[in-house]
């Protein structure tokens, strides 16, 4: 694992809970650092840089140098505005981890590393992990196939495979992973770590709507419905939770994203329409983050004691 030792001793797993858009804040990290998961959040999340400053400061405060390590997740985009100042704080309070996201981390990288953070790029192609390993990131997060709020159509078996190819740095695996069994085969396929988005939703930390919460308890793979009309990319969303919004087939079949600042549409907010990855049928209850590590973590080792298909041949 290409991971500081330090870092790996304060792990309980080989997982990160993946940054999501209007679900991940201060609480979520904290416990899952607390349990040994690296938490993370978006930057977005915080609605302003003084309330983003208030989390930051909550987060590294709260935890110890016996907790996981965190990571803040900032969007490179150039429309993002807000990037320059939320940089500097990250620049003021130094989370270990930084993740960038829809767009070249270069702005980022130099200034994160010059404090001994490490920076991880999120990216959903063959082409963009090409693009980030030359920019010179430290590890990549790999969005394959089966993600949540955005995904990627490569299969992960095959993404880690290709990346390695070319990358020997930290290596994340992301897309449909929801038990402990599936964070011990990223790592039997060359990933060092995993990422979970949706399997932590309805942890009783997160900030998920309590209908949200209620939906992916009661949903399964059949409930999904992969479409780019909603946000510009593919991501996989709720069937009925784009129902309550009233966005019917029609609306997914436009060729432009729904204009969600449309008067007809007055009701389609972002905070109704929720997205879920593959795994989403494993969802059985809402629960604390603390068991729900503990209970991934039970599963892993298993995972980890179960015999191979054949022991390994004697030597001559």
């Amino acid at each position: 694992m290409s991971l500081p030792a330090e870092w790996r001793a304060r792990l309980k797993l080989p997982l990160i809970a993946a940054p999501m858009f209007l679900i991940s804040g201060p609480q979520m990290v904290i416990e899952c650092c607390r349990n040994g998961v690296i938490g993370s959040f978006p930057a977005p999340n915080a609605r302003t840089p003084a309330i983003l400053e208030e989390w930051l400061q909550q987060i590294s405060q709260s935890l110890t140098d016996a907790d996981a390590p965190w990571a803040v997740n900032l969007v490179v985009h150039r429309t993002n505005d807000r990037l320059p100042l939320d940089l500097e704080l990250v620049e003021k309070y130094r989370p270990p981890l930084v993740i960038t996201a829809l767009g070249s981390p270069k702005a980022v990288i130099e200034r994160v590393q010059a404090y001994g953070g490490r920076v991880l790029a999120d990216v959903n192609s063959l082409k963009y992990a090409r693009e980030a390993a030359k920019a010179g990131v430290d590890g990549l997060i790999l969005v394959s196939a089966g993600a949540g709020g955005h995904t990627g159509q490569m299969n992960g078996f095959a993404m880690v495979s290709a990346v390695r190819e070319f990358f020997d740095g930290t290596l994340v695996l992301g897309g449909g992973l929801m038990s402990g069994a599936s964070i011990r085969s990223a790592e039997l396929l060359g990933a060092d770590l995993a990422s979970m988005g949706t399997r932590f939703i309805p942890c009783l930390e997160s900030q998920a709507d309590a209908r949200y919460r209620e939906m992916l308890v009661t949903s399964g793979f059949e409930d999904l419905v992969l479409s780019n009309r909603i946000t510009g990319v593919p991501a996989n969303w709720l069937r009925p939770s784009l129902e309550l919004a009233g966005i019917g087939a029609e609306d997914l079949a436009q060729e432009t994203p729904i204009d969600f600042t449309d008067p007809k549409g007055a009701a389609r907010r972002w905070t109704q329409v929720w997205s879920a990855g593959h795994g989403v049928g494993a969802i059985q209850r809402s629960e604390p983050a603390r068991e729900l590590i503990a209970g991934l973590a039970e599963d892993y080792w298993r995972a980890v004691r179960r015999p191979a298909f054949n022991s390994a041949p004697e030597a001559d």
